[in-house]
């Protein structure tokens, strides 16, 4: 960070003041300035006069509307200034004003007045010397370093202006994007988080009605087969229970405890297990080709898919079976879902659909659903695999 001038908290002090207090105090003090070789003159200086002091208050007093008007300002200590060295009454050392002028002209006026200012005082001052009396060639170039010192200062100063108003604005403008970032991270994790809790309960709730439904039916004439159904409710509660921990725990930064992470493709047979064994539908899994390592996200949206596939396959196609394949190639898994039902009878799908499509895309991939070459409905996703190399490695 760079090291602060001495005077930057005097300078940020002033800032919201009045500029017209700040003026008419600046234009006290040049006057005060201008006036100190007529109050203690020199020996041989001439004498204060009158029209002397009132040349000298005319370089200072213009300086009060300095912020308001500074060209106009910049022009009247342009005219007193020479017109009161040209009077001799007596000259000043140091035009404490045209240097004041220069500097505002530098530091906030537009291009062609800076130079006109710039070219105007290095001409008058050359031509002013030439008027006085025996001046000596260090005069001349005090006075010309002078012009050029207060010009490069307000030079400067228009510099570091700019800079620091482009810091201020690449900063706002990056405060900005980092909140549309977070914004767009936090509807991407609840829209995630949405579609896992869609996914776990529909699932769950799926399953336990259908057993449920069936329980009432076999509880007389099969008792055994009624403790199974109630078994496969409670079976899958604690399934869906066990999974909602798992989201929330990672909510609540607990994976760091010993949460296990999200199911992905290796839980795939116990999936197809779990939905066969409590509803009766007739489920299998087949897989060809090598298997590849898949990103994360990828591995736990292989996952869902199949999951909600099969669901909405429970709850809407009555069908009697279903299968679930897995093709592995080089650059992708394509994973199929079919059933020998009618498919789901919500226009466009509904939310179950809705939610496989937003998976594959959040992954790279692509998702479609329809009617199968054979009848039934069929969901085909394909999602990008991991490198090889790496599965070798």
């Amino acid at each position: 960070m760079p090291a602060q001038p001495w005077f930057a908290p005097l300078v940020k002090r002033l800032r919201p003041t009045n500029p017209y207090v700040v003026d008419t105090a600046l234009a006290a003090l040049v006057l005060f300035a201008a006036s100190l070789q007529w109050i203690f003159p020199d020996e041989g200086d001439d004498r204060l006069t009158w029209q002397g002091w009132l040349l000298g208050a005319a370089t200072a007093l213009p300086l009060v509307w300095r912020h308001r008007a500074p060209f106009a300002t910049a022009c009247a200590v342009s005219v007193a200034t020479p017109a009161q060295a040209l009077y001799h009454a007596p000259p000043p050392d140091v035009m404490y004003g045209g240097l004041v002028v220069l500097y505002t002209m530098a530091a906030r006026g537009a291009p062609w007045q800076r130079r006109f200012m710039l070219v105007g005082w290095a001409i008058g001052v050359s031509l002013v010397m030439t008027h006085k009396e025996s001046p000596e060639p260090f005069e001349y170039a005090f006075q010309l370093m002078s012009v050029a010192c207060a010009y490069a200062f307000g030079v400067l100063a228009r510099v570091q202006r700019a800079y620091t108003a482009e810091l201020e604005d690449r900063a706002r403008r990056l405060e900005r994007e980092r909140a549309a970032d977070t914004a767009r991270a936090t509807a991407q994790e609840r829209a995630r988080i949405a579609r896992d809790m869609h996914d776990i309960l529909a699932h769950a709730v799926s399953l336990m009605v259908v057993q449920a439904e069936a329980g009432p039916v076999v509880v007389r004439s099969d008792p055994a087969r009624a403790e199974a159904a109630f078994d496969a409710i409670a079976g899958a509660g604690r399934d869906a229970m066990a999974q909602l921990r798992r989201i929330l725990g990672v909510l609540k930064e607990e994976q760091r405890n010993g949460t296990s992470p999200q199911p992905g493709i290796r839980a795939l047979p116990a999936l197809v297990r779990q939905v066969g064994e409590t509803t009766g539908l007739r489920v299998r899994l087949s897989t060809t080709g090598d298997p590849l390592p898949l990103p994360p996200d990828t591995d736990v949206a292989a996952y869902r898919v199949a999951q909600e596939a099969l669901t909405n396959t429970v709850k809407h196609a009555y069908a009697s079976s279903a299968t679930v394949e897995l093709d592995w190639t080089e650059q992708a898994l394509t994973l199929t879902v079919t059933d020998d039902g009618c498919g789901p009878t919500t226009p466009g799908g509904g939310h179950g659909l809705i939610g496989i499509r937003e998976r594959a895309a959040a992954c790279g991939g692509e998702a479609r659903a329809g009617r199968g070459p054979d009848g039934g409905f069929r969901v085909v996703v394909r999602l990008p695999a991991g490198d090889r190399q790496a599965a070798l490695g």
